[in-house]
């Protein structure tokens, strides 16, 4: 199944601890492929979406390369957490179930800030063989172009789980993504 960009907010599920974004059958509408072959690299991947039993999940795979100054595939999806505060208290980071091949991936957040595709924070994380829940705390991502510059999720605009930077394949599912207060 091919991914298109939309916002994924139509298709959250809120509760008091959380802001979640389940994958399911329309999933993909909320969705996008990008590989560094927008700026001329040679990655190749693809994203599916997958089920087993009634859990959907997305799956990242491919072959992510640093020739021709390249070296990323990501699913990615546009979202808003302008309104988002809850009794005075911000979102602290993202949860995800997630299981892949024992890489490190990334994820990649781009804000109202982000002036240029390569200007975003990231933190990382090993997907292991099982499923499992990571948290991945706001204050732990940097800025790559500013290491001194704080996240805040009132101004995330994208969000993206990333194979990138150095010769390997990708193998990553992710069946759950949360925001977390």
């Amino acid at each position: 199944m091919s991914f298109s960009i939309l916002s994924i907010s139509s298709n959250v599920i809120a509760n008091d601890e959380v802001l979640a974004y389940p994958f399911n059958a329309d999933s993909g509408r909320y969705w996008q492929y990008v590989s560094d072959r927008v700026m001329g690299g040679v990655s190749d991947g693809k994203v599916n979406l997958e089920q087993d039993g009634e859990m959907y999940y997305a799956r990242l795979t491919g072959n992510v390369s640093t020739a021709n100054n390249g070296g990323f595939i990501q699913l990615r999806a546009s979202v808003s957490f302008a309104n988002s505060e809850k009794e005075g208290e911000n979102l602290k980071g993202v949860r995800l179930n997630v299981r892949g091949n024992g890489e490190t991936y990334y994820i990649h957040i781009r804000t109202n800030e982000s002036w240029s595709p390569s200007d975003y924070y990231a933190t990382t994380f090993i997907a292991s063989e099982e499923w499992q829940m990571i948290d991945l705390p706001f204050n732990k991502f940097e800025r790559r172009w500013s290491k001194d510059s704080t996240l805040d999720p009132k101004k995330i605009r994208s969000f993206g789980i990333v194979a990138y930077g150095k010769d390997y394949v990708s193998d990553i599912s992710v069946s759950t993504l949360e925001f977390y207060y």
